[in-house]
């Protein structure tokens, strides 16, 4: 079994022995990482993925990308384990937490109205790889959108 695997479990059985999660908690365990300092828009777009294994970006071609960003608000708002953190203008930052370990993912969305485009980008802060769960947020929200 890989050392990083090992502490995974340990930690978990730890975090177990301690005593499971209280209601007000939404994971088990919480591993954060720290904020990403590639975040927000560089250059007018979003940052493209530093390693494709834990990380996700598309660019969405709309007539109205602030409309497809603005239908997308009721969605984050409303799924479990996500919190918007900033949304200014047509820029939007999220974190979605995953339920049992608490891994952290950053979730932007801009709305580039010139080009018809909103940019969707979803990363994790922690681990060399995600399993695919970036690619399947983003897919997942591509589907909230009319015309999926």
């Amino acid at each position: 079994m890989p050392p990083s695997l090992l502490r995974l479990v340990a930690a978990l059985l730890l975090a177990v022995l301690i005593g499971a999660a209280s209601p007000a908690q939404a994971s088990l365990l919480h591993l954060e990482g720290p904020v990403p300092e590639d975040l927000g828009v560089h250059g007018g777009s979003l940052s493209p993925c530093a390693a494709p294994a834990h990380c996700a970006r598309v660019d969405w071609s709309f007539s109205d990308p602030a409309a497809a960003l603005s239908a997308l608000m009721p969605v984050l708002e409303t799924t479990e384990g996500v919190q918007i953190v900033e949304r200014d203008g047509p820029y939007l930052h999220a974190t979605a937490t995953s339920r049992l370990f608490g891994f952290v993912d950053d979730l932007e969305l801009q709305a580039l109205p010139s080009a018809g485009v909103l940019q969707a980008r979803s990363s994790s802060r922690l681990g060399d790889s995600d399993l695919g769960v970036n690619a399947r947020r983003l897919a997942a929200l591509r589907q909230e959108l009319p015309g999926s």
